[in-house]
């Protein structure tokens, strides 16, 4: 059966690669971007390479909890139910830190808060779908990361990339608490579960300043051929979004094997999970039940 499938930051790299291999399954795609005319050149080169019509896009700002909102509301006026919500837009920025206008750190905004938000406001719509699925996106800097549980806002935290990767262990930590908190709910045909896509020449960290080492790697290594290509980065994104292998499955971490591996866990506690999960939700809370 072709699912309804709402992608974010899915106008290049690996979530335009994830958009055009699920549309090529025939599905029903709903791409997300920032820039109106990028996202509809990615549409009708996306049509125009999978011949499938049922390919649109919606724009919004994740650096705007408004913006958020708005997006989830005009998802909710166009379509009664949602199958699959990839949660890709993410970033490296710099190491200059910077807050957006709620007030909140732009890496923990992006990478963390704002999925968190659309995902609860699109549950609705997810519960309505007989397998309701949430993809998040982490990466291998999770592995390395150590989070400052007193500085959930990093306003003490000087490198963009350590940021980042706290941003993308707190991703995974979000994912196992809602994972939980659907079971406790008997929320059974909603799942959701974390992807890790592994080194990907894209276009990502472009645009960032985060010191001579990191520039190095971002604005050469990811560019190279050393580089695994966009494609291999979406591989378990589509998996996760299609396959009935992992139904059922929720909380769990896949690596860009596709394969279920063991989240890492060297600063995860109960705890720790509470309190990141707490102090998320107190920031997404004003713009839900409206």
């Amino acid at each position: 059966m072709n699912k309804i499938i709402l992608i974010t930051g899915a106008t290049d790299g690996i979530g335009k690669e994830t958009a055009l291999e699920l549309a090529r399954m025939g599905n029903q795609i709903i791409i997300h971007g920032r820039n109106e005319q990028k996202a509809r050149n990615t549409v009708a080169e996306l049509k125009k390479r999978t011949n499938n019509p049922q390919i649109s896009y919606l724009i919004a700002d994740l650096f705007s909890l408004q913006s958020v909102m708005k997006l989830a509301d005009l998802f909710k006026a166009s379509f009664d139910h949602l199958d699959v919500l990839i949660n890709n837009a993410g970033a490296v920025l710099d190491d200059n830190r910077s807050q957006t206008e709620n007030g909140i750190e732009a890496t923990m905004q992006l990478n963390v808060i704002s999925p968190l938000l659309l995902s609860e406001l699109l549950m609705p719509r997810l519960r309505s779908s007989n397998d309701g699925r949430i993809i998040n996106m982490s990466s291998g800097t999770a592995i390395i990361a150590k989070p400052r549980m007193n500085d959930l806002n990093m306003d003490r935290i000087n490198s963009g990339q350590t940021r980042y990767g706290i941003s993308k262990l707190f991703v995974i930590w979000n994912t196992q608490h809602m994972a939980k908190r659907l079971k406790d709910e008997g929320i059974n045909n909603v799942s959701v579960n974390v992807s890790h896509p592994g080194s990907v020449a894209t276009n990502f960290g472009q645009d960032s300043n985060n010191g001579f080492i990191n520039n190095l790697i971002y604005k050469v290594a990811l560019k190279s051929h050393l580089m695994a290509a966009p494609s291999s980065g979406a591989a378990t994104n589509v998996y996760l979004a299609t396959s009935n292998d992992v139904k059922g499955f929720s909380g769990k971490f896949f690596n860009n094997k596709c394969k279920m591996i063991k989240a890492p866990t060297r600063y995860y506690n109960i705890e720790n999970e509470e309190k990141l999960w707490n102090y998320c939700f107190n920031k997404i809370k004003p713009f839900l039940n409206r």
